[in-house]
């Protein structure tokens, strides 16, 4: 095995992948403005650029850890993933869309899976056009929440809860019960999974919400680092997260500052 740990091996992949899609990009839009691609060009880069992020880390990890099975958005899944003992979970682009337009919030997720211990037990988001790295390894404290007394909730752009707007007027509501200071609720949209609960870390959001279902290679990385960080990850019922299911599924999720987790939590429960 690789001297590595872990988590220094999930790190040192997941930012040299991010470092090979930033190139990747930047040589596409060398010649051609953003605004002039057609989504069929923009498509290709988003094909290419998955495939070729895939591929980087399914060779390092192949190497560094030959006995591991990995989970990835690129690759053919089988069930022998589900007798391994451990099992990394891959995105190897997350955001392509957001990647295609030339924005900033995609990432790449590497998280590994530790089927006896049943939790995830290393991780990291990489958000190489905002030359930001999360893992566990960090060491820096989670920022103090914002001044200006607005409390956000982060949530997809494309299919955000079909019952947000009702939660957030009752969050508003419970939080007023409960004396806890605050101005406003926002709901702003961020694109990656990662890029989303970075921007709890950042200290731009406070809440991310999420109904409508995704893969476990969307929320895995993002997952771990956000309870590194000292925020609250769950089920919305506030059940906890497994993986290394098939298929490998997760039907919602909610992340939040710790102070802020159980007044969400009632807000879901009486809204959905």
């Amino acid at each position: 095995m690789s001297p590595q740990s872990d988590a220094e091996l999930s790190r040192s992949i997941a930012r040299e992948a991010g470092q090979l899609l930033l190139a990747l990009r930047e040589d596409f839009f060398k010649d051609r403005p953003v605004e002039t691609i057609d989504k069929t060009i923009s498509d290709l880069l988003r094909d290419q650029a998955d495939r070729a992020a895939h591929l980087l880390i399914m060779e390092r990890l192949s190497a560094a850890r030959p006995a591991d099975a990995i989970l990835s958005e690129e690759g053919k899944d089988n069930d022998l993933r589900l007798s391994s003992s451990r099992v990394w979970i891959v995105d190897p682009l997350d955001g392509t869309w957001e990647y295609g337009q030339n924005r900033r919030d995609f990432a790449v997720h590497i998280a590994l899976w530790d089927t006896s211990q049943q939790k995830l037990s290393a991780g990291t988001v990489d958000l190489p056009a905002q030359e930001i790295t999360r893992s566990v390894l960090d060491t820096e404290n989670l920022p103090d929440p914002g001044t200006d007394g607005t409390i956000r909730v982060v949530a997809s752009r494309s299919r955000p809860p079909k019952t947000l707007k009702e939660t957030v007027a009752r969050l508003g509501e419970i939080l007023v019960e409960a004396n806890v200071s605050h101005d406003k609720i926002e709901i702003v949209d961020v694109g990656s999974v990662g890029a989303k609960v970075n921007e709890i870390l950042c200290g731009r959001a406070d809440i991310y919400l999420h109904d409508t279902g995704f893969f476990e290679w969307d929320v895995a990385a993002p997952y771990i680092v956000a309870e590194h960080y000292g925020l609250m990850a769950s089920h919305m019922s506030g059940e906890p997260i497994t993986f290394n299911h098939m298929p490998p599924y997760v039907t919602d999720l909610v992340v939040s500052r710790a102070e802020l987790y159980p007044h969400v939590l009632q807000a879901l429960k009486e809204t959905r």
